[in-house]
């Protein structure tokens, strides 16, 4: 068990009756309904709920990746639902690290090579191998991709979406394709940086434990939240079972 992060009450991201429809054919697809949400500066957030309940959705248009049909959605003073494509581009090159299921290394860049990358399009960037080194991979950095497993290659997409110091991290199932073992080192990883940088961090998942090492619990059903709770205690991440 770990002490519960004290993280401050700025609105980070404020989010305001969001919807998302999509046309399939002749059928409207409601992704979205009716969402209100805000997420914390330094607030570890879990987003639970089970696949098309909207949880990715939700995440896009937060990170600029989507915008809603209907609604708003600010970050601290900026209005993101008006923005351009220029803007949100810039939005999410300054701001925003995503951290997907999968991957999505270059097979011929080493580990340093691969999180250098971002390091050329960021203003105040971390050194590729301090962020490397802060998800456990400082032996690991010019080794290549098929040189390491699964839970290696998302500690790296970590490290790269860190190292440019975004102010959010957005991860989408980022234990998806993982073993327990394995997940909770990547885990471990994010609730690291949270802690370390205050970066305020939004994860989305099907599984309920990782709920557990939360601040706060999201819970969205067939497109609404059905629930937000705080978690007076947390777990820490390799106390986790699932």
């Amino acid at each position: 068990m770990i002490e519960q992060q004290d993280y401050d009450r700025r609105v980070v991201f404020r989010a305001r009756g969001l919807c998302k429809r999509y046309q399939m054919g002749e059928v409207v697809v409601e992704a979205l309904r009716d969402v209100d949400l805000d997420l914390y500066a330094g607030e570890f957030t879990v987003i639970l709920g089970p696949s098309g309940s909207g949880k990715s959705t939700l995440l896009n248009i937060l990170g600029g990746l989507d915008v809603p049909t209907e609604g708003s959605v600010r970050f601290f003073e900026h209005e993101l639902t008006s923005a351009d494509d220029r803007a949100l581009t810039q939005f999410r090159r300054e701001h925003v690290g995503f951290v997907f299921q999968f991957y999505n290394l270059i097979p011929s860049l080493t580990a340093r090579e691969n999180v250098a990358l971002v390091t050329e399009i960021a203003s105040n960037p971390l050194k590729p191998e301090d962020a490397l080194t802060l998800v456990g991979l400082h032996e690991r950095l010019d080794h290549f991709p098929a040189q390491l497993s699964g839970g290696e290659q998302q500690r790296v997409a970590i490290a790269r979406a860190i190292v440019k110091r975004p102010d959010v991290l957005l991860c989408d199932e980022p234990t998806g394709a993982l073993d327990l073992e394995t997940g909770k080192l990547v885990l471990e990883a994010l609730d690291r940086v949270n802690r370390e940088f205050k970066t305020t961090t939004a994860v989305i998942t099907h599984n309920v434990s990782i709920a557990k090492m939360a601040d706060r619990v999201v819970k969205l059903r067939s497109g609404t939240i059905a629930e937000v709770a705080a978690n007076t205690t947390k777990i820490a991440p390799d106390e986790l079972e699932w």
